[in-house]
């Protein structure tokens, strides 16, 4: 299947200063990691091996959008839908962050990132969010390109959120309902201060947003593609790009 959505694997993507010579390097990438279980079950190993796999992806990724312009990347890790899977599949899920930041914040720090996190942290077992939290506040102040992580991350449960909060200054008295607007949803959702993604990847051939960035997600490219997560590789990133930069975003208008 090759289409303006889903793309296969192609051979002559672009490099890095092909990439950048065409400019419009997208801002914000965001994306939604599928696949791991497939690739597993392909190789007849236990769906936790891919979720191992797959997170050995991350760092050459987020080196290579650093590499091109890139400032934000957002990755879904985690959802609140996940919770859902078997007890032992979570609890493997749930030690990962501390894995691998616990291995790569070095490296990270050396490379100038900035990790960030949004979700309902609070239910995340203790030894994640004490990863988690050591590591944003050990590269608070690295300027090169932002990864936030998607942990315990559900785009209806961020939204009613921002009703809630939203709420709670109308109940105050500090605002009324026609104050309510686009601005002011936006601003209450969570890493508000992030630019909305301009381009959403997502990997092992579904296509569907799985209550990922609901809100910030109205106006990006969408590319899908057939790649599985744990086999996903810098040269797909950049086939990503490249089909970005083809495309021309009108917002609504002509």
């Amino acid at each position: 299947m090759d289409d303006q959505f889903f793309h296969a694997r192609n051979a002559n993507a672009i490099d890095n200063t092909q990439a950048t010579k065409l400019g419009n390097i997208p801002e914000h990438i965001a994306i939604i990691m599928d696949g791991n279980g497939r690739w597993a079950k392909q190789k007849g190993l236990p769906r936790v091996a891919g979720h191992r796999e797959g997170m050995k992806v991350i760092n050459k990724i987020v080196a290579k959008a650093s590499e091109v312009g890139v400032r934000y990347l957002t990755l879904y890790a985690f959802s609140t839908e996940n919770w859902k899977r078997p007890k032992s599949e979570v609890e493997f899920l749930m030690k990962l962050p501390d894995r691998f930041l616990s291995k790569e914040l070095p490296k990270l720090k050396k490379n100038n990132v900035q990790v960030r996190t949004m979700g309902e942290k609070s239910l995340l077992p203790a030894h994640t969010q004490k990863a988690v939290q050591k590591a944003v506040r050990e590269t608070a102040d690295n300027t090169g390109v932002v990864l936030n992580l998607a942990l315990n991350y559900g785009s209806r449960h961020e939204l009613v959120y921002a009703m809630k909060e939203i709420g709670k200054d109308i109940e105050k008295g500090k605002l009324a309902a026609k104050d309510i607007d686009e601005k002011l949803i936006a601003s209450n959702l969570l890493c508000s201060d992030l630019p909305e993604p301009d381009l959403l990847i997502r990997t092992s051939g579904e296509q569907r947003l799985s209550n990922f960035m609901l809100w910030q997600l109205a106006y990006s490219e969408f590319w899908f593609t057939e790649v599985l997560w744990p086999d996903f590789t810098e040269h797909d990133l950049l086939q990503a790009i490249q089909t970005f930069q083809q495309r021309k975003r009108r917002y609504g208008g002509v």
